[in-house]
């Protein structure tokens, strides 16, 4: 069975989908969710969410598997890695691969699981903020709240 919980945020709704043991999907995309009622997993996700955004949680802690082919899993698993309030370049996130940089950066994109698989950390080799499914404005919003939540951390990188 499929379930949602619908919060509202400081970058907008964002809805949660899961079923009875992983959430699937953690989205800013309007959702439709008719017929669909919350569980335990979605309201506890959902608690995690409202906890991040008042800057009391930085480590999420729930169990969540998204579709993807075993390379767009290897690139969600790396996402994972990246500390809280800290920014990675594609270039540098990709370094293990750097033939495979627009294929990393295309299986970041397909991250279904906003936020908490943080997608958002990653930014140009410029140091510009780019490519976010949410919209820059998001993504800006994010590297913004947890560097002032850890002290540390920049929305571009500085050379």
């Amino acid at each position: 069975m499929n379930y949602a919980s619908v919060i509202a945020s400081p970058v907008g709704q964002i809805t949660i989908l899961a079923d009875d043991e992983f959430v699937h999907a953690i989205t800013f995309a309007e959702t439709a969710i008719t017929g669909l009622t919350e569980n335990p997993l979605t309201l506890k996700v959902a608690q995690q969410l409202n906890d991040y955004f008042k800057g009391k949680l930085q480590h999420f802690d729930f169990p969540m598997k998204q579709k993807g082919t075993a390379f767009q899993q290897g690139v969600w698993q790396n996402l994972l890695a990246i500390p809280y309030g800290e920014t990675t370049s594609y270039a540098k996130f990709s370094a293990h691969q750097p033939l495979a940089i627009r294929a990393i950066a295309a299986a970041n994109g397909k991250n279904n699981i906003a936020i908490a698989v943080p997608c958002h950390r990653v930014i140009g080799s410029n140091g510009k903020l780019v490519g976010y499914a949410g919209g820059l404005w998001r993504k800006q919003w994010l590297l913004q709240h947890e560097r002032e939540v850890t002290q540390q951390g920049q929305t571009e990188l500085k050379f």
